[in-house]
């Protein structure tokens, strides 16, 4: 008669989001920036011709890319602070020290879901680019969740139906399958897959 050996042990799935969030703005900020500094540079050469009209708009243009690198950079400590969203063994739980953390058991939710929203973004060039943002969907599975985690408040306001307690994490396709394992290899029951919540439009 074999002897059953102990439970399996699953080391958490963690997801480093100030490391994403810095790749992110780093990328745009750097982008936003060039494309200001080029706009402006050129309209100092006489790229309009001495056309006051495209002054006009090419310095509106030139300053308000200009501006978002700006942005980008001002913000750059406070966004890419290291913080980490971790699968346990005893639950969910936000690692946010520059920030707000928090922690969920198992047993206090009815379920988990990703939902997700096709962004199409016009680039300057007029081409449509795809991209995916995604969402890990809290449900709750008593009434008293909210009296437990008031630090959670921000996230239950985020969700329109305000029932569902929603952690944005971004520009993150890549990351629906680690979020998956997270769930399925500690509590698989909890799952109940992902939701598509259609496409916005934006410029990229």
């Amino acid at each position: 008669m074999t002897t059953p050996g102990p439970p399996q042990q699953y080391p958490p799935v963690v997801l480093d989001l100030g490391g994403r969030a810095a790749a992110q703005i780093l990328v745009g900020g750097a982008l936003a920036g060039g494309i200001g500094l080029l706009t402006l540079g050129s309209l100092m050469f006489g790229g309009t011709g001495g056309d006051t009209t495209g002054l006009v708009i090419g310095s509106t243009i030139g300053f308000v890319f200009l501006g978002i690198g700006l942005l980008c950079l001002l913000g750059w400590r406070r966004a890419t602070r290291p913080r980490h969203l971790l699968f346990e063994p005893e639950g969910i739980r936000c690692s946010d020290p520059g920030g707000t953390s928090w922690a969920v058991h198992w047993e206090e939710l009815a379920a988990v879901t990703i939902s997700r929203t096709q962004e199409r973004a016009v680039q300057l060039s007029d081409h449509l680019t795809r991209r995916t943002l995604v969402r890990l969907d809290l449900h709750p599975a008593d009434p008293a969740f909210r009296q437990r985690h008031p630090e959670m408040d921000a996230l239950l306001a985020a969700h329109p139906q305000r029932q569902v307690y929603r952690y944005g994490l971004g520009h993150a396709a890549d990351w629906i399958p680690h979020i998956e394992r997270g769930v399925r290899q500690y509590r698989p029951q909890l799952y109940q897959g992902v939701r598509d919540e259609g496409f916005t439009v934006g410029l990229s």
